[in-house]
């Protein structure tokens, strides 16, 4: 049996690498950590597209088309180019008519010619008076039922696509054919109505006209999607032309499908159709400015696209409450922008639903928020960018990946614990499976190839069972622990000097590096404004800051304090981000008192928990983020009181600065 390779044309590449869904988490994580909320961030990823993903277009690459589109068709050309085309045969027929009757002297020629002075101006009424003419050329006559045929088949293609090719000879048929369609069609509609259609109604009506719908629908809602839409753009294009052409047109369509006997047919559906889709702008005009006459069919599928356009420019831009990518047609994606679109489209709602599934967005109390995991994620790659910016060339400052949390090896071993960092102890686990005899339950089948043989000692022929009891890990030197207290300013003025984005993308990347690298640490993150707060992790990609007045350090120092009490064997680590000075404290009462300038008690309180941090041995790091006189004079005295140093790293500097501060305090200890 032969195989046959070749270049894959319908669909995605289905070998194609999986969408990494953790670098649009990072595309997020920028637009979060500036203060955007997260059902913002990922909207504005959809919008720019997806990084990495084989080139996919965004939502906004998409609007770009959509609207470039609506512009070359608004320049196609004309919606009159039938009655033009009609006025020019009915003058051609009429003229070669004269030139028949000219020659002859009779007063019969003279009585013809007076009536073919009197044929009225517009083109419905003068085929309508033109009907009953018996025609003595026969080059008029060929020339006068070249019009009606022309007119036939542009009528009807403006309610049916592609008839116009169905009808182009004068079978009549085929117009009989069709005039037996619409009844069928019409049956069908009514029985529906009557909630006595099924499925296989239509696929019996397909299998007899199947061939007169290009599009082949699928259902009966299909076909009707299709019909309605075509029918809504007829009436807009109608709606579109001068009150004398609409009147003109109108009346030369409802006498074409008269005279072929499609007029009480083509009424019924078109009632039957605006009843069903009257969401349709049906009467609503579009105007087309080009030079090229438009043919009636031409000129009803260009305002139908461009209906299509409008409908899917408003869903692509997803500036509405509640808009979901779902809302997007993409049928209507299909057909203006081609299968590489649908393909785009189906990655971004991939993306988005994979966010969720994979744990990293979660909706709750109607409102999309990062979950714990996303967070994490959003703290190694803060961190991640952090140590990229250090000298990889001075010890310890690079990310080191095999970098372990454990001591040097004591050469004991001890039962596993949950949360446990030491590296696992091969030879006694696997000793303590064998003694076990491999009965556990729930357990695990570790290093075999061949899943059956004879047990021998609780040992498998080419592998052992291990259940979670017998799990050891190689005991380590404990390393000294340290109390980690990241003081981070929420106020109002970290938002309006451009800082509040580093703030939290350092307290993030801090968190994460304690959590990864130094996990027998205990860190703590307190955010302060007029008052002082512990931070989760979980909360601090989304946290904002506080449009209030205060910068309390005293409240904070006091709550960084009592974080040390709870470790008195722990290294204690302080570090402070601020762009300002001290402008309140917390009062007796509890309630915080906010002074401009500060006051004196505010200064001295503050001061005394500095004394108290220095009394515990924690040495106080600050890192001030304005250049402010003021402030300047009062991190001096911190430093001058603690012992500590004072750092005025720009905003982009921030995390690297703080990070680096931490791992040289961790290796002097």
């Amino acid at each position: 049996m032969g195989y046959r390779y070749g270049e894959y044309h319908d669909g995605p590449d289905p070998l194609a690498p999986p969408y990494d869904v953790r670098a649009a988490l990072d595309e997020m994580g920028d637009a979060i950590l500036s203060g955007s909320s997260p059902v913002h961030a990922l909207r504005d990823l959809l919008k720019r597209g997806l990084p990495g993903a084989g080139d996919r277009r965004g939502l906004d690459d998409m609007l770009r088309e959509v609207r470039r589109r609506r512009r070359e068709l608004r320049e196609s050309g004309r919606l009159d180019g039938t009655l033009e085309h009609a006025r020019a045969l009915l003058d051609k027929a009429i003229g070669q008519e004269r030139a028949e009757l000219f020659p002859d002297p009779s007063d019969a020629a003279r009585m013809r010619e007076a009536e073919l002075d009197s044929v009225p101006e517009d083109a419905a009424s003068a085929i309508q008076q033109l009907s009953s003419y018996e025609w003595r050329s026969a080059e008029a006559r060929q020339t006068f039922q070249e019009l009606r045929d022309l007119l036939r088949r542009e009528v009807l293609d403006t309610r049916f696509k592609g008839l116009r090719d169905a009808l182009a000879g004068r079978d009549p048929a085929m117009t009989e054919r069709v005039r037996q369609m619409m009844a069928d069609l019409n049956d069908m509609l009514d029985r529906d109505a009557r909630g006595e259609h099924h499925q296989a109604d239509f696929e019996s009506f397909m299998a007899k006209h199947g061939d007169l719908f290009p599009d082949r629908p699928r259902t009966l809602d299909e076909l009707v999607d299709l019909l309605a839409r075509r029918a809504a753009a007829t009436q807009r294009m109608l709606a579109s032309l001068t009150p004398r052409q609409r009147e003109e047109l109108t009346e030369l369509m409802a006498q074409t499908l008269e005279q072929a006997g499609l007029g009480e047919q083509m009424r019924r559906l078109g009632e039957s159709l605006l009843s069903r889709r009257p969401d349709l702008a049906w009467d609503t005009p579009e105007r087309l400015a080009g030079d090229q006459p438009l043919g009636l069919g031409d000129a009803v599928s260009a305002v139908e696209e461009l209906a299509d356009l409008s409908r899917l420019e408003a869903a692509l831009r997803q500036d509405y409450p509640g808009a979901r990518l779902d809302d997007i047609d993409e049928a209507a994606v299909r057909r203006a922008l081609g299968r590489s679109a649908v393909d785009d489209l189906a990655a971004l709602r991939r993306i988005e639903r994979e966010l969720e599934e994979q744990g990293y967005l979660l909706h709750r109390r109607g409102k999309l928020e990062l979950t714990p995991k996303a967070v994490r994620r959003l703290g190694e790659t803060a961190l991640r960018r952090v140590f990229s910016s250090l000298d990889a060339g001075r010890r310890g400052d690079h990310d080191q990946h095999d970098a372990g949390a454990a001591g040097e090896l004591t050469g004991s071993s001890r039962p596993w614990r949950f949360g446990d960092e030491q590296p696992i102890d091969v030879v006694r686990t696997l000793v303590n499976g064998i003694r076990n005899g491999g009965t556990h339950p729930g357990g695990v089948h570790a290093g075999g190839a061949r899943a059956g043989g004879a047990r021998a000692g609780g040992a498998r022929a080419g592998g052992v069972r291990l259940a979670v009891d017998d799990f050891e890990v190689a005991e380590t030197e404990r390393r000294t622990a340290a109390a980690v207290c990241l003081l981070v300013d929420l106020s109002y003025s970290m938002a309006l000097r451009g800082t509040w984005s580093a703030a939290k993308e350092t307290a993030l990347a801090l968190q994460a590096l304690v959590a990864t690298k130094f996990p027998q640490d205990a860190v703590q993150i307190i955010g302060f404004s007029n008052y002082a707060r512990v931070l989760q992790p979980d909360e601090l990609a989304g946290l904002d800051w506080d449009m209030v007045q205060g910068t309390n350090l005293h409240h904070a120092l006091l709550i960084a304090g009592r974080h040390l009490d709870r470790h008195p064997d722990f290294e204690p680590v302080v570090l402070v981000v601020t762009d300002g000075e001290p402008t309140a404290h917390l009062m007796r009462n509890g309630e915080s008192a906010f002074e401009w300038p500060p006051s004196n008690e505010t200064l001295e309180l503050t001061l005394a928990e500095v004394d108290k941090m220095t009394r515990r041995r924690a040495t106080i790091n600050v890192f001030m983020l304005a250049a402010d006189d003021r402030l300047r004079v009062f991190v001096d005295e911190i430093a001058r009181r603690n012992g500590g140093r004072v750092f005025s790293p720009s905003a982009e500097r921030l995390g690297e600065y703080v990070v680096n501060d931490f791992l040289r305090l961790r290796r002097a200890r």
